[in-house]
């Protein structure tokens, strides 16, 4: 073997090399766990802004952890919020179709979609007869 510096290199020399790069990999998989974290919570909760919190999560834990908790504060907040621009079964497909995006499941999206445009067309045909269509009685709203 050869000397470095007057030391012989040997297997324990290897041995240490290749434990700090054990550890060096941990620390890289424990840091990557942990920033995505907050949008794997977002995720399977169904949060309308999940990418978004997932992308927090992941700057979060460079500079400070300050954003990373903020993230992760976001990921578990009710998510009953409502876009005025849309009724809330179209609101309810969108989220759906994003989440089923970021999951990389197309079939689910697929069958979101077509459960509820048949549930729209249900509800076009009951607003033509004069009657409101029927929804599930929401805490707090009349």
């Amino acid at each position: 073997m050869e000397a470095l510096l007057g030391f012989e290199i040997d297997i324990w020399d290897y041995l240490t090399f290749l434990t700090l790069m054990v550890c060096v990999v941990a620390l890289i998989m424990t840091w990557l766990f942990l920033a995505g974290l907050p949008g794997r919570i977002a995720i399977a909760r169904k949060h309308p802004e999940a990418e978004a919190v997932k992308y927090l999560g992941y700057a979060g834990l460079l500079p400070t952890v300050y954003p990373w908790m903020q993230a992760l504060i976001w990921a578990f907040k009710p998510t009953d919020i409502v876009d005025i621009r849309r009724f809330p079964r179209e609101e309810a497909i969108e989220t759906e179709k994003e989440i089923a995006r970021l999951r990389g499941l197309p079939a689910t999206m697929h069958e979101a979609v077509k459960e509820s445009s048949q549930e729209a067309v249900a509800d076009a045909q009951t607003l033509r007869s004069g009657k409101a269509p029927v929804q599930g009685t929401e805490e707090g709203k009349p």
